[in-house]
């Protein structure tokens, strides 16, 4: 007699990220916005305010890239540096 107990066959179901997780950037898409971001903060004493530009470039590359979902950058906080051009996310 068998002591392990099967409760059925269902395998792991995968499912998206939660809003605020998303994947890692594996292949290095994104890297050269991230380290200008990061310089950014470092030259700044790491006033977020003072590099919004990059931090919106950085998050426009993920989401170009599938890394991210896509979010219009109004919805984003970035809706003043759209340059008044219609957001295409």
């Amino acid at each position: 007699m068998s002591t392990a107990m099967n409760f059925g066959t269902k395998s792991f179901q995968p499912r998206p990220p939660d809003k605020g997780s998303f994947p890692l950037d594996h292949f290095g898409e994104c890297t050269h916005f991230k380290e200008k971001f990061l310089k950014c903060l470092r030259e700044n004493s790491f006033e977020n305010s003072l590099c919004r530009r990059e931090s919106k470039e950085y998050l426009e590359c993920r989401m170009e890239r599938q890394l991210m979902a896509q979010e219009p950058l109004q919805k984003l906080g970035f809706g003043d540096l759209t340059d008044g051009k219609a957001d295409k996310h």
